[in-house]
Order: C-alpha cells, then sequence, then structure tokens
C-alpha cells in the first residue's frame, strides 16, 4: 500500500507562490496517474489538476490553469504543485492523489476524488489578501 504525505503548505499573501510536494512511501507510484485537489470547510474535495504517470501529460482546471504547473520525480518518489499568483480563493486544504486517469482522456469532466485509490493527509494553503 502506498502512503503519501503532502508537505510545503502555509500562509502567504496574495500574489504570492508556494510549491506544495507529495512524497511517497511503501511503493513506488512511477506507474500511477497522479493527481491534487483541494478543500474547503463543508464542501467537497475539487480537482484541481492531474498529471500522468511519465509526467508528459498534465490537465489543470480552468481557475489553475497558467498559475499552477504539476511535475514528478519517478526517481525520487515525489509529486510537486508549484503554485503561482495565488489568490484568497485558492486557500484550502490540498491533497495529492493516486491512481486516477490519465489527463488525456479527462476532457472537461474533471475526475471525482472517488476515482483515486490512495491519499495524503493533505496541506492546509492560506492566501491572504
Amino acid at each position: 500500500q502506498v502512503r503519501m504525505v503532502e508537505s510545503g503548505g502555509g500562509l502567504v499573501q496574495a500574489g504570492g507562490s508556494l510549491r506544495l510536494s507529495c512524497a511517497a512511501s511503501g511503493r513506488t507510484v512511477s506507474t500511477y496517474n497522479m493527481g491534487w485537489f483541494r478543500q474547503t470547510p463543508g464542501k467537497e474535495r475539487d480537482f484541481v489538476g492531474a498529471i500522468s504517470w511519465d509526467g508528459t501529460r498534465t490537465y489543470y482546471v480552468d481557475s489553475v490553469k497558467g498559475r499552477f504547473t504539476i511535475s514528478r520525480d519517478n526517481a525520487k518518489n515525489t509529486v510537486s504543485l508549484q503554485m503561482n499568483s495565488l489568490k484568497p480563493e485558492d486557500t484550502a486544504v490540498y491533497y495529492c492523489a493516486a491512481g486516477g486517469p490519465d489527463p488525456r482522456t479527462i476532457l472537461g469532466v474533471h475526475p471525482s476524488a472517488s476515482w483515486y485509490v490512495s491519499w495524503g493527509q493533505g496541506t492546509q494553503v492560506t492566501v491572504s489578501s
């Protein structure tokens, strides 16, 4: 079973940047497509973006496109989420997840959280105005 731990969250002013990391252990995630989700209190976990198992394909929701970048290092068993030009509405707990669809198949129908098989515990991102 793969265990994942997110890190890198924190408090940042609007317009700033943060880089989240997701470190996997227990087994390799190099064969998994990976996703990032975010969740605010009282709401469902929302899909943010995904990266293919080999890192060559990505997909982002419109609200973060051009600001967020997902990357991975399979040799280190890690996935990252670079977040630039942060906005207060980006405030949420961010989660990485393993086992979802290939980005090329998403085609505007965003994956449900239930499609993923392994999750980290989340890291809080707070963007002040």
